[in-house]
C-alpha cells in the first residue's frame, strides 16, 4: 500500500515540530508538506536530510501536495479556516488545536458530512490522559464531590484547558455533584470555575507542560487520579494512531478514547 500522505499545519510550532519528527519515522506515512503562519522560506528540512514544501498559503500548498491527511496544531480560528479549505479538497483531518468550542464541533461535523471526509478532534492525544478520563468516569459515580486541578505553561491561550473542560463535562453530564459554597468568598473566583458541580482550578506558570488531577470526595475519604505530561513525545503515539484511523471512515470523531475503544 502507498504511504499515507501527510501535511502539517502549524509545522514550525512546538507540537508541529514534534509531529514532523514522528511522522518522518513511520514507514507507512510520508510527510509531503508543511504550513506555518510566518514566512520562513519555501522548504522545511526534515530529519532524513530531505526538504519538503513549506508555505504560509495553505490553499496553494494543499493544491500542490494533495495529501491524504492534514494534521493541525494551531489555534481555534486558524484551525477552523484551515479545516474548511482542506475538507473542500477531500482531505481528512486530525485536529489538536486549542480552544475549539461546541459550535466549532458542529461546524466540523457539517464539513465531514458535506465533503465525506474523516475528522478526528482530540482535546488530548496523550494515551495516559485518556486513560485518566476513562477511570475518572468510572469512579465519579461513587462520589459526591469532584475537583479538577489543571496546570499548563504561562503562554497557554485558554483556561481551563480543553481537556479539563472535556473531563468535567464527561463527569458532570452523568449527574449533579455537590459544590461547597462558602458563606464568604473573600477573593472573587477563589472557588474556581464550575460545570454541573464539578469545580475546575487552572494554574498557569513557567516550567509546566500539561498536568491534570481529579480529586473525588465523599464522607471520610478521597480518591485522586493524576496524569503528568513530561514531554511532548507522549502525544505522538496518539497522533499517529489518529492519522491511520482517520482515512478509514468519514465523519467526525471527538476524543482519542473513541479511537482506542474506551
Amino acid at each position: 500500500m502507498a504511504p499515507i500522505g501527510v501535511v502539517i499545519n502549524g509545522a514550525t510550532g512546538k507540537m508541529g515540530m514534534e509531529t514532523v519528527n514522528a511522522v518522518c519515522r513511520e514507514q507507512d506515512m510520508a510527510l509531503i508538506g508543511a504550513a506555518c503562519r510566518r514566512e520562513r522560506g519555501p522548504t522545511l528540512a526534515v530529519p532524513d536530510g530531505n526538504e519538503i514544501p513549506l508555505s504560509t498559503n495553505l490553499d496553494d500548498l494543499l493544491q500542490q501536495t494533495r495529501p491524504d491527511v492534514m494534521v493541525d496544531f494551531t489555534n481555534a480560528d486558524t484551525c477552523m479556516a484551515a479545516a474548511s479549505v482542506a475538507a473542500a479538497y477531500s482531505i481528512n483531518l486530525v485536529l489538536g488545536a486549542s480552544g475549539l468550542t461546541d459550535s466549532h464541533l458542529q461546524q466540523l461535523d457539517a464539513l465531514a458530512n458535506d465533503y465525506n471526509v474523516g475528522i478526528i478532534f482530540a482535546p488530548n492525544f496523550a494515551l495516559g490522559a485518556v486513560v485518566l478520563k476513562h477511570l475518572a468516569e468510572q469512579a465519579a459515580e461513587f462520589f459526591d464531590y469532584v475537583d479538577i486541578i489543571e496546570s499548563h505553561h504561562e503562554a497557554k491561550i485558554d483556561a481551563p484547558s480543553g481537556f479539563s473542560l472535556a473531563l468535567a463535562k464527561s463527569i458532570g453530564d452523568r449527574k449533579r455533584f455537590t459544590r461547597n459554597i462558602p458563606e464568604r468568598e473573600n477573593l472573587p473566583g477563589t472557588r474556581g470555575g464550575e460545570y454541573n458541580g464539578v469545580t475546575i482550578h487552572s494554574i498557569r506558570m513557567p516550567g509546566r507542560s500539561a498536568h491534570h488531577e481529579v480529586i473525588m470526595g465523599a464522607p471520610g475519604q478521597t480518591v485522586s487520579l493524576r496524569h503528568d505530561t513530561l514531554g511532548r513525545d507522549c502525544y505522538m503515539p496518539g497522533v499517529l494512531r489518529c492519522i491511520r484511523e482517520v482515512v478509514k471512515q468519514p465523519g467526525l470523531v471527538v476524543g482519542l478514547e473513541k479511537i482506542l475503544g474506551l
